[in-house]
């Protein structure tokens, strides 16, 4: 998952803004109780989606697919004041974690779990989308994407993790016999190919596909 040298990812976090505590504690906790904790998105991707959230300064945010939250307590920092967060993950188990640590927050009250099916939740959210982060089941980004980008107005951004998928996208036999790998590998040429956006695939980590809505 990850490409840069250790060294360099470690120099690059030592001159990078800290997470807050509240982070800092959800990242060790997520690493010492909770299966597989390198889906986190962690402290330096974390930094990146704050500033996205904190540059575009939205009014809603949806996310797909919350894990234990942290992902969602970095974008909720740049949130206007009355805006809203909602972030969905079909898994229950995590929930009772996931709810503790957003109670804690500062923006608690602007922040919505809602545990279900996505493809059925999204079509019900009103209103326009200003932010979306997608970090889900793999085969259903192209999907996400389309339903969140009819809602956006011109300048929305949706951010999808995992594009990279550990470099597996490179590998043409990865493409054809795995179907996430090929998923990933179709949505990014979707989202490049789209004509009401302007993207960047940004190597960070695995690998975040960027789309900003003309």
């Amino acid at each position: 998952m990850d490409f840069l040298d250790p060294k360099l990812s470690d120099y690059s976090e030592q001159l990078t803004s800290p997470e807050t505590d509240l982070l800092a504690r959800l990242n060790r906790d997520t690493y010492a109780n909770v299966l597989i904790p390198r889906m986190l998105s962690g402290h330096m991707q974390g930094r990146i989606l704050s500033m996205f959230s904190k540059m575009t300064r939205p009014k809603t945010i949806v996310e797909v697919g919350t894990y234990t939250g942290y992902s969602a307590l970095c974008l909720a920092e740049g949130l206007q004041p009355g805006g809203r967060l909602i972030t969905m993950d079909i898994n229950e188990e995590l929930e009772t974690r996931i709810r503790r640590y957003f109670d804690e927050s500062p923006y608690a009250g602007q922040m919505e779990l809602i545990i279900g099916n996505a493809l059925e939740i999204l079509p019900g959210i009103e209103g326009e989308i200003d932010l979306a982060f997608i970090d889900a089941d793999k085969e259903t980004y192209a999907a996400y994407y389309d339903i969140i980008m009819d809602k956006m107005p011109s300048g929305g951004i949706i951010i999808a993790d995992n594009v990279l998928w550990s470099g597996k996208v490179l590998d043409a036999g990865e493409i054809e016999r795995d179907e996430e790998t090929r998923a990933l590998y179709e949505f990014s040429k979707k989202v490049h190919n789209d004509d009401r956006v302007e993207n960047i695939l940004m190597p960070v980590r695995d690998g975040l596909m960027i789309a900003r809505k003309k």
